[in-house]
């Protein structure tokens, strides 16, 4: 008998993975969620070093930036660390030093902190751009310095 209750456990064991392995080989294997790292840094993309964090009770924003095709934003600098990524187009991004970086789709930048400087879309389309500030209640985004002329 105990012959038999082991033959059974065993048949129905192979039956069951037999089984399992059939719908698994007619199933499609779902997609899966990808990750990728965009950027890793500690230093805004003029190559200067981020600045510590803020004391306190951090308040965090993010802003979608459209850009239209040859329009350009004032002068200004961040109080606060903030990075993004260009979704749409081509932007450049110059420093009242003469810095130049051209962030072109699908890539991240880091903003400059403290430094004054502005964005530009030289392109033929639209700019989209997703900014996400590590910032504080009340901070402003941006200081804008409109007795600067130069462009």
């Amino acid at each position: 008998m105990n012959l038999v209750i082991a033959a059974t456990f065993i048949c129905g064991a192979c039956v069951l993975s037999s089984c399992k392995t059939a719908h698994t080989a007619t199933a499609k294997a779902a997609p899966k969620v990808v990750s990728t790292e965009l950027i890793r840094t500690s230093q805004s993309w003029d190559g200067v070093e981020l600045p510590d964090y803020f004391q306190g009770r951090p308040e965090l924003v993010a802003v979608k930036y459209v850009f239209p095709a040859g329009q350009k934003l004032g002068w200004h600098h961040h109080v606060a660390m903030n990075y993004g990524v260009l979704v749409q187009g081509e932007l450049t991004i110059i420093g009242l030093d003469g810095k130049t970086k051209v962030v072109h789709e699908g890539e991240a930048v880091v903003e400059m902190v403290g430094t004054i400087h502005h964005g530009e879309n030289r392109g033929k389309k639209d700019c989209i751009l997703y900014m996400f500030y590590l910032s504080q209640k009340d901070l402003p985004l941006a200081v804008q310095h409109p007795e600067i002329t130069q462009q």
